[in-house]
């Protein structure tokens, strides 16, 4: 990832720098929360997303070491792109499988309020970090700032994914729960919801993903 790099001014190295600051302090709380999340709630797809901002935060450290005062020249800027370049590809690849594994069903979304609060948060902060990134970095020539600012594009739109995903398992579960306790309530046994099929419309797209359908009926019978 080559840089052509500009004469940087004292109040663009100051944006950068406190933009960066303010991208390690979020990425952090962003990572914590996630993972934490993700371990209450039992959430491979909030597992996911703290994945994806550990990985971004240990790139805005690269990032504020390339601008801090000691490191301000090419051989810094070099090395400062090559590992935010790299992580740029590691995080393209890793929201990509990802999003791949969600939306085919292989990572379930499973809500968790603290999580949900996050993801929403992200998605309303990262498209800032994002552009303010790309304008300092048009600003100064850097390569490795440009890189993050991909990264906080790239996990903003991890967020929407994981949010989406949030949505349509809550739709689906809530319509299929409704109707096997609609079924339980006439007097329908186990084995006769079961052959019902309450859940025949999503069973092409998640059925036998996680479990068979009629195993997670089963689940929902008793539990309703």
């Amino acid at each position: 990832m080559a840089s052509v790099l500009q004469i940087a001014t004292p109040e663009a190295i100051h944006r950068i720098r406190r933009v960066q600051v303010l991208t390690i302090a979020w990425m952090t709380v962003e990572a914590v929360v996630s993972l934490f999340a993700s371990w209450k709630a039992r959430s491979p797809a909030l597992l996911a997303f703290g994945g994806d901002s550990a990985i971004e935060l240990f790139s805005a450290v690269v990032v504020l070491w390339r601008f801090r005062a000691a490191a301000a020249h090419e051989d810094a800027e070099r090395r400062a792109a090559r590992v935010a370049g790299t992580l740029l590809f590691a995080l393209a690849a890793y929201v990509a499988v990802s999003s791949a594994l969600s939306l085919l069903g292989y990572i379930e979304p499973r809500p968790a309020l603290a999580g949900i609060a996050i993801l929403v948060a992200a998605l309303a902060v990262m498209p800032w970090f994002a552009k303010e990134k790309r304008r300092l970095s048009a600003a100064t020539g850097s390569a490795a700032l440009r890189a993050d600012a991909a990264q906080s594009a790239l996990c903003a739109y991890l967020s929407l994914i994981a949010l989406v995903g949030l949505a349509v398992n809550a739709i689906w579960q809530v319509e299929i729960r409704d109707k096997v306790a609609a079924l339980k309530k006439q007097g329908e046994s186990l084995p006769e919801v079961v052959a019902a099929k309450p859940g025949a419309r999503y069973d092409t797209v998640w059925g036998n993903l996680f479990q068979s359908p009629s195993d997670f009926v089963a689940l929902v019978y008793q539990g309703v």
